[in-house]
């Protein structure tokens, strides 16, 4: 069976959705307002999602009679998360276009892959080793130095997978800490702030990218995300031509993010990345208000063939992630002057859930 080739969609088409999160149910509400109905494809009988989508499969990401029902009932497919299994991409591929495509699934599932895609662009990462045994590890940290980081090659985020390898860290404990799954052992960068680049690549390769945003993270999870990030002008432009260079790579369509460090100060002030999102973002979560359009119908433009909308920003933005009981201040968030709410639906607020987020916008000072 022969890969559909890119076609353009019109109002009406349904988009296949894989994963029922938050990401999914935005990007469900986005599609709807450009009259394109969502069909949402996971594995658990209650998600964010499906409350707000035409309809919706529940089957394991294996279950390719499900999978194939689903394809027959959808016109493309995208998705909210990028670890969908390789066979499950490959399966749906075959069947119905899939944006982003299964190369920058392949590229980014991996660290060890996506860290050698990089530096094979010629674009700045801190220092890397490859570590498949403790023996691999102790050849890493003997290269890399201490303090480094270990982090699993796959399945890891919101700082699950990882272990800090400082002076005094057990190279044993730390790896069976990991569970002794292959990994990637980087060199610590010392730097100022966190900043990402949320942009979106068309079929026709046409780009758009978000202003530079600042990230703030607490106990390894986004909490605030403000605009305009506090770098150089040069330093911007580098950072959004880093992740031109990465969509174009890739062949990307759709929205995706690269997370950076910046390093140095003035003159000296430069980016590295850290690491690629092929899917939206939660630090584009703030473009819902404070752009002209937001990250979510930009993806939908993108992987539906419509034209890329502009990404200029509205005004100073700060977007605060909800996560656990900060969702409870929900009443004085709503009275609040200014500030959007958006709430995901989960009904039990736990440590480190993500249950929503707000964002404020305020004129550009003078």
């Amino acid at each position: 069976m022969s890969a559909p080739v890119f076609q353009s969609f019109g109002p009406g088409a349904v988009l296949g959705i894989i994963g029922g999160g938050q990401l999914a149910r935005m990007i469900a509400l986005a599609a709807s307002d450009l009259g394109i109905r969502s069909h949402i494809f996971a594995p658990e009988p209650e998600n964010p999602a499906f409350d707000v989508a035409a309809a919706y499969t529940v089957g394991a990401y294996e279950d390719e009679a499900a999978l194939a029902r689903f394809a027959e009932a959808v016109d493309l497919v995208t998705y909210e998360f990028e670890n969908v299994p390789a066979a499950t991409a490959a399966f749906l591929s075959q069947r119905k276009p899939l944006h982003p495509g299964a190369r920058a699934l392949a590229v980014t599932q991996d660290r060890l892959s996506e860290k050698a895609f990089v530096a094979d662009l010629g674009l700045a990462v801190a220092p890397f080793r490859a570590v498949d045994s403790l023996a691999d590890l102790e050849a890493a940290v003997a290269a890399l130095g201490r303090p480094s980081v270990l982090k699993t090659r796959r399945f890891g985020y919101d700082g699950k997978g990882q272990v800090k390898i400082l002076p005094g860290t057990d190279l044993d404990e730390a790896y069976r800490a990991i569970g002794q799954a292959p990994a990637v052992l980087e060199g610590f960068v010392t730097f100022s702030r966190e900043v990402s680049v949320v942009a979106a690549r068309g079929s026709d390769g046409s780009f758009a990218a978000f202003d530079l945003c600042e990230n703030e993270h607490r106990d390894h999870i986004l909490a605030f995300t403000r605009i305009p990030a506090k770098v150089t002008a040069g330093t911007e432009a580098d950072a959004i031509e880093a992740a031109r260079q990465i969509g174009e790579a890739l062949g990307y369509v759709g929205v995706f993010a690269v997370e950076m460090f910046v390093v140095g100060e003035g003159a000296g002030e430069s980016v590295v990345v850290n690491e690629i999102a092929p899917r939206v973002h939660n630090s584009g979560h703030w473009t819902s208000e404070g752009a002209e359009t937001s990250q979510f119908h930009q993806h939908v433009r993108a992987v539906c063939g419509f034209p890329l909308g502009s990404a200029r920003r509205r005004g100073r933005v700060e977007m605060e992630n909800l996560v656990g009981d900060a969702a409870l201040r929900w009443r004085d968030l709503l009275a609040e002057p200014g500030a959007h709410l958006h709430l995901y639906g989960k009904r039990e607020a736990r440590a480190g859930r993500k249950m929503g987020h707000v964002t404020r916008v305020s004129p550009e000072q003078a």
